[in-house]
């Protein structure tokens, strides 16, 4: 009677903890992209992107780095589409008018600095570069 009832509540532990476990790639979002797998969607490619696997990373300058933004830009280079930690959506993206040297939109504005790099200022301040 006792082993019954103790495989009973293991069994019922069991279950309990099976369903509040979740599903690895059970975390889709609106577009498909699973996030526990690091993906996330690019509005620029039209498909689930790893952002850290991304060629154009940018340091934030106030931590020291710890946070990445990267940048993925249109075929055209009209558009670039930056994601950082605190974008709604998990992105922003960023036009450039006409010729301009600078992809822009509402305070943020991403120009190129050095040789081949980027930095990204919001309000006229460096957030990574």
């Amino acid at each position: 009677m006792k082993k019954t009832i103790l495989l009973s509540a293991m069994f019922l532990g069991t279950l309990a903890f099976a369903q509040n476990t979740p599903v690895l790639g059970g975390d889709k979002d609106a577009h498909g992209c699973i996030g526990s797998a690091g993906y996330t969607y690019s509005q620029i490619k039209k498909d689930c992107v790893r952002t850290f696997e991304e060629k154009i990373k940018l340091k934030e300058v106030a931590s020291n780095g710890d946070y990445i933004a990267a940048v993925i830009f249109s075929k055209d280079m009209k558009k670039a589409e930056v994601f950082v930690k605190d974008a709604e959506g998990g992105s922003i993206i960023l036009t450039r008018p006409g010729k301009a040297r600078a992809w822009k939109n509402e305070g943020y504005v991403l120009v190129p600095y050095k040789k081949n790099g980027f930095q990204l200022k919001k309000d006229n301040v460096v957030i990574y570069k």
